[in-house]
C-alpha cells in the first residue's frame, strides 16, 4: 500500500498536513473531497439537480456533483452529492467538554463501590416525556445491556429500576424520593423541534423547585445528547453515541465518591 495516510514508505507520506488549516481527506492530503446527501422540497428534474449544485456551491464545495437523486414523494427529491470542500478548520485549537471519569470494566467499578462508598448505589432510568422509545434507556440499565455491555442491573453494586418510556417528570421525581435514588438516567432517543431540550430542561426546573437538584446526580443521554449540551441545560454529565453502560456505571461511582468526600 502506498500514498496518501497508510503509506508504508516514510518518504511516501504526505508531508502537507498542516492542523491549523484540516479539511475532510479522500484521495489525497487536503484535496477536500465530501460526500453529502439532503433532501430539497422541489420535484425531481434538471431544475432540481441545479438547485443541488448551487446550494452546494453556498455551503462552500468546488466542483459539486450530483450523482444520484430520486423523488421521495411527489415534490420531494432526495440527493447524493460529492464536492470538494474549500474551508479549513484549526484543530489545534479544539476543545471538547468531556466526562471527567476513569472508565472501569463492570468488576472494577463493583469493587471500587464495595471498598469506597460500602453500599449499593440506587439508580432510576427513564425515556422520559413524550419519548416512546426504550433502546437508550434498556442498553443502559438492563441486564443484558447492548453489543457485549452488560447493564447496570447485572452489576452487584448497583439497585437499579427501569420506569420504561414515556414517563412523566413528575412521575420521575416522585419514584426517586420514594426509593431514595442517588442517581437519576434521563434518555432522550428521538425528538422533533427540539422537544428533548424542553422535557430535560423542565425537569431539572421541577427538581429546583423540590429543593432536590444537588442531592442527586442527574445524568441525560441519547444520540443528540453530548456532556457539553448536558452541563448546559443544568446536568452532571451527558453521555452520547458509543457510551455503554461501563461509561455510566463509572462515572456514577466515582461522582458519588466524589460528593461524599466533600461533605
Amino acid at each position: 500500500m502506498s500514498g496518501g495516510l497508510y503509506s508504508t514508505e516514510k518518504n511516501d507520506f504526505d508531508q502537507t498536513l498542516d492542523l491549523t488549516k484540516i479539511k475532510p481527506y479522500g484521495d489525497t492530503m487536503n484535496d477536500g473531497k465530501t460526500q453529502i446527501s439532503f433532501t430539497l422540497p422541489v420535484p425531481a428534474g434538471d431544475e432540481a439537480i441545479e438547485a443541488a449544485k448551487q446550494l452546494l456551491k453556498q455551503m462552500g464545495f468546488d466542483n459539486p456533483q450530483v450523482v444520484f437523486h430520486k423523488e421521495l414523494t411527489p415534490g420531494f427529491t432526495f440527493f447524493n452529492c460529492y464536492g470538494n470542500y474549500t474551508g479549513t478548520i484549526d484543530y489545534t485549537g479544539i476543545y471538547v467538554p468531556k466526562v471527567e471519569s476513569v472508565s472501569w470494566n463492570m468488576h472494577e467499578t463493583d469493587e471500587f463501590i464495595r471498598e469506597k462508598i460500602s453500599r449499593k448505589i440506587v439508580v432510576l432510568g427513564a425515556s422520559t416525556g413524550t419519548d416512546a422509545h426504550t433502546v437508550g434507556i434498556d442498553a443502559i440499565m438492563n441486564m443484558k445491556g447492548f453489543a457485549g455491555h452488560y447493564g447496570l442491573e447485572r452489576y452487584e453494586m448497583f439497585e437499579t429500576f427501569n420506569m420504561g418510556s414515556q414517563v412523566a417528570n413528575e412521575d420521575f421525581i416522585a419514584k426517586a424520593i420514594e426509593l431514595k435514588a442517588d442517581a437519576l438516567l434521563v434518555s432522550q432517543t428521538v425528538t422533533q423541534k427540539d422537544i428533548h431540550i424542553k422535557n430535560l430542561v423542565e425537569l431539572v426546573e421541577l427538581l429546583e423547585a423540590e429543593g432536590l437538584r444537588d442531592k442527586l446526580i442527574l445524568v441525560c443521554g441519547g444520540p443528540r445528547i453530548s456532556h457539553e449540551l448536558a452541563k448546559e441545560l443544568g446536568y452532571d454529565a451527558g453521555f452520547g453515541m458509543n457510551s455503554y453502560a461501563g461509561d455510566v456505571a463509572s462515572y456514577l461511582a466515582q461522582e458519588l465518591y466524589r460528593r461524599i468526600n466533600r461533605k
